[in-house]
């Protein structure tokens, strides 16, 4: 009876341990679904500039992250693109407006 028990317990421990195995090896996949349709977003957003207000790259060569201020949107090619703004946004304003 003891050993049935322990091939039992065995048994259920093995197959969590491949269902949990089996998780894990789906989540890059879901993790790189969820970034894409992010990004799909992104572009249907409505932009104060239809540039990056940090390099003057075109929003249409690539999107990659948003930052509101003053109750505009920005769109930025890159995370070190937006940390730049954040940093000092009037100083990005003002190169905007000054064109």
């Amino acid at each position: 009876m003891k050993k049935t028990i322990f091939l039992l317990a065995a048994f259920v421990a093995i197959g969590c341990n491949q269902h949990q195995a089996e998780q894990k090896a789906d989540t890059p996949m879901v993790t790189a679904v969820a970034k894409d349709t992010a990004k799909a977003g992104l572009r249907l957003l409505t932009y104060a500039i239809q540039k990056d207000p940090s390099c003057g790259m075109p929003l249409k060569a690539g999107l990659e992250d948003t930052a509101s201020y003053k109750g505009k949107l920005y769109g930025f090619c890159s995370k070190e693109c937006k940390d730049a703004f954040v940093k000092n946004p009037e100083q990005y304003i003002h190169k905007l407006t000054v064109k």
